[in-house]
């Protein structure tokens, strides 16, 4: 009997497996269908964008349940190569190409795509996890699709619709379940990407796109593990302007970062904090994921206006915590702050939730947290 696959849910306490999930199941079945099982439409407005009608993939039939033989034990955060991969095409018309599920592999584009030479991508990020019983969970897809589409309006991209980029997850993540770490052991990386894959010579749209999922077991995405990391906030560089990408998730936003994040890793801190380009005060985000400032039992965040990344795991956090009881503030939060908070933390879909150990400032002033 295949495992099943819920698809809907709140937010991890801790890795590997969420606690705060509200689930439907998908019924068990060897054929991955056409359809999406129950799922429910996003809380909030979906802009109006280009919409490709994806024919999605229906040949796929896998009949192996057994889990791939690794090192569970000391899995970390790096590409394991898996079986499959999904890839749909869609053209000048607006349509894409039935989806089909492929062997995991390189894949064709012209030096010329619009990919390549004026960076038109997005990626999204998030995961699957496996219970004791075998069945597979996904962490709020429609979530990561619903971004996918504010994102791909901004970069003038068509973008699958929700219950299209669901599917597709679906179907790759089963035809790689054996990939799926078992339960406590880690989580599968589900990476969907879309991308310019036509050829353009002249600043403008590409004329085709190419959306495509491949996916990674994963471990601890810090080398601290589930330890408190150390970060330093950058006082050069900038990870965003008001105008420009920084609250989608193209493909740029990540590569101007690597130069501020290498320099603090070569001095051992674990990531770099980035503050606001016109103040140079307030807290932005981490290269990789969003941040709170707790103090006198008060969560606060930087709020989201167009420069920092509206983050899946963050969301969830936030409507987590008010359920419970917590006053959450998303608003202006200073540097100044951040020193005098009784705890901080990041929160994300790779490092899901990091306490923050220490913060270093202008090179001299340290703060540390002690657990």
């Amino acid at each position: 009997m295949e495992p099943g696959l819920a698809s809907r849910g709140a937010l991890p306490a801790a890795p590997p497996l969420p606690r705060w999930l509200t689930r439907h199941s998908l019924s068990p079945c060897l054929k991955i269908r056409n359809h999406i099982y129950s799922m429910p439409s996003p809380t909030y407005k979906v802009p109006s964008v280009t919409k490709c009608q994806a024919s999605l993939a229906t040949n796929y039939i896998r009949e192996t349940s057994e889990v791939v033989d690794l090192d569970w034990e000391n899995l970390g955060f790096g590409l394991v190569e898996t079986d499959f991969m999904y890839v749909a095409k869609c053209g000048p018309d607006g349509n894409f190409s039935k989806g089909e599920v492929l062997p995991f592999g390189p894949i064709a584009v012209s030096p010329s795509a619009g990919v390549l030479n004026y960076g038109q991508g997005l990626f999204e990020g998030l995961k699957a996890y496996r219970k004791t019983d075998g069945s597979i969970l996904l962490f709020r897809p429609e979530e990561n699709a619903t971004r996918m589409i504010t994102g791909a309006e901004r970069m003038c991209m068509p973008a699958p619709t929700v219950e299209q980029f669901v599917d597709a997850v679906k179907q790759t993540v089963l035809a790689n379940k054996r990939w799926v770490p078992p339960t406590g052991k880690g989580s599968l990386y589900i990476r969907p990407l879309l991308m310019g894959s036509g050829a353009v010579l002249g600043l403008a749209p590409a004329p085709e796109y190419t959306f495509m999922i491949f996916v990674s077991p994963v471990g601890n995405y810090f080398k601290e593990g589930l330890s408190p990391i150390n970060l330093i906030v950058e006082d050069k560089f900038h990870r965003a302007s008001p105008g420009g990408t920084g609250g989608v998730k193209t493909i740029g936003n990540y590569a101007s970062v690597l130069k501020a994040q290498k320099i603090a890793k070569s001095k051992g801190y674990s990531d770099v904090l980035y503050l606001d380009a016109v103040h140079d005060k307030y807290l932005e985000e981490v290269s990789s994921c969003n941040i709170f400032v707790v103090k006198d039992n008060v969560i606060s965040t930087p709020a989201i206006k167009g420069t920092i990344l509206p983050g899946i795991t963050r969301k969830s956090i936030i409507e987590v915590a008010q359920s419970k009881g917590f006053k959450v503030e998303e608003r202006l939060v200073s540097v100044d702050e951040l020193l005098n908070a009784d705890e901080v933390f990041c929160t994300g879909t790779a490092v899901v939730v990091s306490p923050v150990g220490s913060i270093t400032y202008l090179g001299k002033r340290k703060w540390k947290i002690h657990f």
